[in-house]
């Protein structure tokens, strides 16, 4: 599909959670536009008729919170908000964002998006698309784990992705 000639900040971290994680930047030669985004980034939950697998690894690793008014107790609360900017709008279609982030598809319910009950303290919630952090299928399938993947088209992402790579031997694992 899209050759990958460059990869930078493929380092091994650990953040202030202790959790082993990655930052890792991939840069592609052909521009995607924002229609093919769909095809390497999802912000939606699978069918499970069509990808059971899919949609259980999904469901398991890759929904935010939920938090707000459905969990006020969340660790992403702060002054009544959520950090991370959950939920997410519904969107039909995927656009590309002025600062260089694409809004990813997710799409409702009534216009052909999936849903599923979750039971948070004691209490069945209906989470839809508007809770799924953005994951690549291929990745979740391969890794069964929380994996975030964003796309990212402004030097913003470069310039975070060098400076937290070079943010001290603290954070580092080598």
């Amino acid at each position: 599909m899209y050759l990958v000639p460059h990869v930078a900040g493929c380092i091994r971290l650990s953040g202030k959670s202790e959790l082993p994680h990655a930052h890792i930047l991939v840069w592609f030669i052909d521009k995607i536009r924002p229609e093919e985004i769909d095809s390497i980034i999802s912000a939606e939950i699978p069918d499970p008729s069509t990808d059971q697998l899919l949609f259980d690894i999904v469901t398991t690793n890759m929904i935010h919170g939920p938090c707000g008014t459905l969990n006020s107790s969340s660790p992403c609360m702060a002054d009544g908000k959520c950090t991370k900017n959950f939920p997410k709008d519904f969107t039909n279609d995927t656009v590309t964002n002025v600062d260089g982030y694409p809004i990813y598809r997710r799409r409702n319910p009534e216009n052909g998006g999936q849903s599923f009950i979750k039971n948070i303290i004691n209490t069945d919630i209906d989470i839809d698309n508007r809770w799924v952090v953005p994951y690549s299928p291929l990745l979740s399938k391969t890794y069964n784990a929380h994996i975030n993947v964003e796309f990212c088209s402004s030097v913003k992402s470069i310039k975070y992705i060098c400076k937290y790579v070079h943010k001290g031997s603290d954070m580092a694992v080598f």
